[in-house]
C-alpha cells in the first residue's frame, strides 16, 4: 500500500472515532469539554513517559484517560459550586493543565516523540513509517491498529448503551427519574472521549482532534433530528473531511491535519447556509 493510502486511512479512522463520540458532546452542549480534554491530556502523556520511560500505547492511554477524567471532574466541581459558569470552568481547568503539560514536556521529555509541534499539528504524514511489528511480522502502521481498535470500542460502546446515552443526552431529569445515573454516564462518556483523544493525538495532533470531535456532530445536528441518522451523518462528514482535506493539503503543499480541519469547517458553513435557506423557504 502507498504511504498516501495509509495517511488517508489513519485520518478517516481518527475523524470517525472522534466524530461518533463527539456527537454526544454536541447534544449535551459539552462540545468545548472535548476541546478541554484534548489539551489537558498532555500532562497525563508526559507523566506516563516520565514514570515508565516509555511512550508505548498502554501507559499513554492510562495517563491520558486519568487526566481526561480529572478535567471533567474539576470542571463539574467548579461549575456546580455556583461561583463560575461552565465555560469559565472549562477555560480555567484546561489552560492550567495544558500549561502544566507544556512545562513538564519542556523540562523532562523534550527529546522524545511528543514535542510541541507534535502536540499541536500531529505527524500524520509519518504514520506510514511507524510500523506495528509482531513476531518479526510487519502488520502495517501502528496508528491504524490503535485508531481502528478505538473506533471499534466506540461503536460497541454506543451500540451497547444507546438507550442510556440517548436518554441522558436529551432529558437528564427523566433519566434520573427512571433510575439512570446521569453522572455515571457522563464520566463513562468522558472516559471514551479521553481514550479517543489520546489515540488520535500523536497521529493528527490537537487541532484535528478538536475539529473532528465537534464539527461532524455539529453538521449532523444541523441536518437531522434523528439520533441514528445524526451518527451516520457524523461519520460521513468525518470521512469527507479526511478525504477533502488530504487532497487540499497535497494541492497547496500544506499541513495535512490543518487542511482536514479547514475542510470540515467548509462543510459546516455549507450545512449552515443550507439550514438557513431551507428554514426561510419553509416559513414563506
Amino acid at each position: 500500500m502507498s504511504p498516501d493510502f495509509w495517511i488517508i486511512v489513519t485520518a478517516i479512522l481518527a475523524a470517525t472515532s472522534c466524530g461518533l463520540i463527539g456527537a454526544f458532546l454536541v447534544l449535551r452542549q459539552n462540545a468545548m469539554l472535548g476541546d478541554a480534554i484534548s489539551h489537558s491530556v498532555l500532562p497525563g502523556l508526559v507523566l506516563a513517559f516520565i514514570i515508565t520511560s516509555s511512550n508505548s500505547v498502554l501507559p499513554m492511554l492510562i495517563g491520558a484517560t486519568v487526566m481526561g477524567l480529572l478535567t471533567a471532574y474539576l470542571t463539574e466541581l467548579l461549575s456546580k459550586s455556583g461561583l463560575l459558569y461552565k465555560d469559565a470552568s472549562i477555560g480555567i481547568v484546561f489552560t492550567f493543565l495544558f500549561s502544566v503539560g507544556v512545562i513538564l514536556l519542556t523540562l523532562f521529555a523534550g527529546d522524545v516523540h511528543i514535542d510541541q509541534d507534535c502536540v499541536l499539528y500531529g505527524e500524520i504524514a509519518y504514520t506510514p513509517w511507524d510500523r506495528f511489528i509482531y513476531a518479526s511480522t510487519d502488520l502495517g502502521p501502528r496508528s491504524v491498529w490503535v485508531l481502528g481498535g478505538v473506533l471499534l470500542a466506540n461503536i460497541i460502546f454506543i451500540v451497547s448503551f444507546f438507550k442510556q446515552l440517548k436518554i441522558t443526552s436529551f432529558d437528564s431529569e427523566f433519566a434520573e427519574s427512571v433510575g439512570i445515573s446521569t453522572k455515571k454516564w457522563h464520566y463513562l462518556l468522558m472516559t471514551m472521549v479521553a481514550l479517543t483523544v489520546v489515540a488520535s493525538f500523536e497521529a493528527v495532533g490537537a487541532i484535528l482532534v478538536v475539529a473532528m470531535l465537534i464539527i461532524p456532530g455539529a453538521v449532523a445536528y444541523l441536518l437531522t433530528n434523528n439520533l441514528i441518522k445524526m451518527l451516520f451523518l457524523t461519520a460521513v462528514v468525518g470521512i469527507l473531511s479526511a478525504l477533502g482535506g488530504f487532497q487540499g493539503a497535497v494541492i497547496f503543499d500544506s499541513s495535512i491535519a490543518g487542511f482536514m480541519a479547514v475542510f470540515g469547517g467548509i462543510i459546516f458553513v455549507i450545512a449552515l447556509f443550507y439550514k438557513i435557506i431551507s428554514g426561510r423557504i419553509q416559513t414563506q
